[in-house]
Formats: structure tokens, sequence, C-alpha cells
């Protein structure tokens, strides 16, 4: 029996996680000073998380042109 394509994993998780856990959750209240120490664990106030999307790198064609026109002269 063979698993599902969507059940596999190839690299671990790539993609955002939705839900991040308490001490990540808090990690992020310090970055933005809204976390003291000595407050209260639970009942943490929701926290965005931020989605990085990263673009592909387009090829440059100009470039190996240029290094193609050099090599014929």
């Amino acid at each position: 029996m063979t698993i599902d394509k969507s059940l596999k994993v190839r690299a671990g998780m790539i993609r955002t996680r939705n839900v991040l856990t308490r001490a990540e959750r808090i990690e992020k209240l310090k970055e933005t000073e809204r976390w003291a120490d000595g407050d209260n664990a639970y009942g943490l106030p929701k926290v965005r998380v931020q989605k990085i999307s990263l673009k592909k790198k387009k090829k440059v064609k100009k470039e190996e042109d240029e290094g193609t026109d050099e090599k014929k002269k």
C-alpha cells in the first residue's frame, strides 16, 4: 500500500505554520515589548504569524548573451 502524496514528508515542513507554541509566542511578544518577565504564561494575547514568500530568481539572459557575443568575436 502506498502513502498519499499529501502525507509524504519531503524536506520537513516547508510552508509556514499557522499555530505557534507557547514558547514561540512569548518570544514574539518579547520582540514587540508586550511581554515582561514574571507575566502569566496562560491566556497569552494573539500573535500574528508572518508568512514568508520567497520569489524565484529569474534567469538573466542578457549576461549570458553578452558572454556568448564576446566569444564569437
